[in-house]
């Protein structure tokens, strides 16, 4: 009988060790589980961080090479404005001229390829970002704020202004 109460003993024993084992693995599982699912969320901050890095450095590379074509463009734009007075000047030898037209034409496609675009000023009303106005007159015949004339040209390279266009404003 002692044998038999001894016995049953062991074997409540080993159930408790199993009840016990299988309870401390399931909540083993769930801190695993929950440490899996920090990391899981870490990964996916570093992940949208980098993401977001990588964008801000593709902003930055656009910006830096758009300041980088502006500044070398604007030193050609002095270029550009001899070429066209050379074409206004006088002169009996059309072949030079026309070589400097052709020269003055490659400029300009350069330029446009570098999507530099010349500012408009005909028939447009004053605008100091882009205009810069020399001369005042008193016309009735133009509007309000209205460029009469334009004495040197603007150029911008999308919303950055290389060189403000020099102009006559009316009233």
């Amino acid at each position: 009988m002692v044998a038999e109460i001894e016995k049953n003993l062991e074997e409540k024993e080993e159930e408790v060790q199993e009840e016990v084992t299988v309870e401390s693995l399931l909540k083993e599982t769930e801190k695993l589980k929950q440490e899996n699912e920090k990391y899981y969320e870490h990964l996916q901050r570093t992940a949208a961080e980098f993401d977001n890095y990588k964008k801000r450095m593709q902003k930055e590379k656009e910006a830096t090479y758009n300041l980088a074509v502006g500044d070398v463009v604007t030193k050609y734009i002095d270029v550009l404005d001899n070429l066209e007075k050379a074409l206004l000047a006088e002169t009996t030898d059309e072949k030079m001229k026309e070589g400097i037209g052709l020269i003055k034409k490659e400029v300009v496609d350069i330029m446009t390829s570098l999507k530099v675009e010349r500012i408009q000023t005909d028939k447009q009303t004053f605008n100091p970002e882009y205009h810069e106005a020399v001369m005042h007159i008193e016309d009735e015949k133009y509007g309000e704020q209205e460029i009469v004339e334009e004495f040197r040209s603007g150029y911008k390279m999308g919303t950055r202004v290389l060189r403000h266009a020099m102009v006559k404003v009316a009233n």
